[in-house]
């Protein structure tokens, strides 16, 4: 049984999110709860430029939009979850339009790493949620293609049966919490 994705706060809250069939592994809300709140904690989300590679739904970046986040851009390579960013993203703007919040939200349907090449725009928060078959390697080849902004901040959410990343240069482990099957590492650019 697919679980219903929706947002959990901010001016979107409750709004409830289309989901590719079996195309996506959506952030649980109970761990996007959490992310969230430590987020908001930190006020790491007013005015902010949001990445989120192997965007799925596009329910964390539409999220951080729903809780403050000026530009949301969703990077996904499958065509049909790509197309659920997008009808994601007209929900979100249209709600926050009612509240007279306007938002940039930009659905680029390519693999991370191909994005990664070309991409010149600098983020100040980016979530990594790959899907778990993706190693460690890549995580890190992402990380290393990254356009950040200073004291940018970086969640990645990895499967708690794969070892953690050996992190590359240019990051510092701040934290890591384990949810069950999922783990989410805090990282900062230094």
């Amino acid at each position: 049984m697919l679980s219903m994705t929706r947002i959990i706060g901010g001016l979107a809250g409750s709004i409830k999110l289309n989901s590719p069939a079996k195309a996506t592994r959506p952030t649980s809300d109970r761990i996007r709860e959490s992310i969230f709140s430590r987020l908001d904690a930190r006020d790491l989300l007013e005015g902010t430029r949001v990445l989120d590679l192997y965007a799925g739904t596009g329910a964390l970046a539409l999220e951080a939009i729903s809780r403050g986040a000026a530009v949301a851009w969703m990077v996904e390579r499958d065509g049909k979850a790509a197309a659920v960013c997008v009808a994601n993203a007209k929900l979100i703007q249209k709600e926050l339009l009612k509240e007279e919040v306007e938002v940039e939200t930009k659905i680029v349907n390519k693999a991370v790493a191909s994005f990664l090449a070309t991409n010149d725009e600098e983020f100040n928060l980016v979530f990594i949620d790959p899907p778990y078959e993706i190693n460690n390697d890549e995580v890190v080849a992402n990380l290393e293609e990254l356009k950040l902004a200073k004291d940018a901040v970086i969640v990645i959410e990895r499967s708690s049966r794969s070892d953690a990343p050996v992190w590359p240069a240019g990051f510092a482990l701040e934290d890591t919490k384990d949810y069950g099957d999922t783990v989410v590492y805090w990282l900062n650019a230094i």
